[in-house]
């Protein structure tokens, strides 16, 4: 299948272009998600650290999809940064499932509507309100090697090549855990010869460092904090 999306590599340069081009539109955003999430204390934990948020942010900026699949939402933080993204390009729909509706209770309604279609239940289940034309894949659910093996085999050849995909909860620590999901994506990846970029402070530390400089450079405020950042970004092979 071919890919909507420009076939710029997802490197370090290439994000770096990007916190500058977007950089007045990052801190508009990252201002609404700090008053987002200090509404939804008590009710809403975010789960993305801000640099994946924030890149994840400006993929969808760069690359302008038509559809977005969001593999797992839970209180709805992500959802709210792919969300913006939309909003702030002008266009794309975003489509997200889980087996839990807590993000339909938090997600600001002026940023849902009309860009939004919440599926409620096992993706494993879904498969047929995947999309054609997705441009662009994050997934963020079970964390099993289990559920990878799966997703990998099933749920990608639904989605084009070369579409930017991320995949969460990767590195937490230098080196994903065994039998976890992060282990069986990049196996996979490895075999079809196709890098991966991460931020991880304990897998690319200098990474870490270079970008979160980057962000004091241009006055980008922390949103939920600095944390692990542990995402792993590839062009889907």
């Amino acid at each position: 299948m071919d890919a909507p999306a420009p076939a710029s590599p997802i490197d370090l340069a290439y994000v770096r272009d990007l916190y500058r081009e977007y950089a007045d539109d990052l801190a508009a955003v990252g201002k609404t998600q700090r008053e987002f999430a200090e509404a939804g204390r008590g009710t809403m934990t975010p789960q993305l650290d801000d640099l994946e948020a924030e890149i994840t942010y400006l993929l969808l900026r760069a690359t302008r999809p038509a559809a977005v699949v969001e593999i797992g939402t839970l209180h709805g933080w992500s959802t709210s940064w792919l969300l913006s993204a939309l909003r702030d390009t002008g266009s794309g729909h975003l489509y997200s499932f889980d087996i839990v509706d807590n993000a339909l209770r938090n997600v600001p309604r002026d940023l849902a509507e009309g860009r939004w279609t919440f599926v409620r239940g096992d993706i494993r289940q879904n498969l047929d309100q995947i999309p054609a034309d997705t441009g662009y894949l994050f997934v963020d659910a079970a964390h099993s090697a289990r559920f990878a093996r799966w997703y990998l085999a099933e749920l990608f050849p639904r989605v084009p090549d070369g579409i930017p995909t991320s995949v969460h909860d990767v590195f937490h620590f230098r080196f994903p855990l065994p039998f976890h999901e992060g282990k069986v994506v990049l196996g996979w990846l490895a075999e079809r010869d196709t890098p991966y970029f991460t931020p991880s402070r304990a897998r690319a530390r200098a990474v870490y460092d270079e970008l979160t400089a980057l962000r004091e450079e241009l006055g980008l405020a922390p949103v939920r904090g600095a944390g692990d950042n542990p995402m792993i970004f590839f062009r889907k092979p």
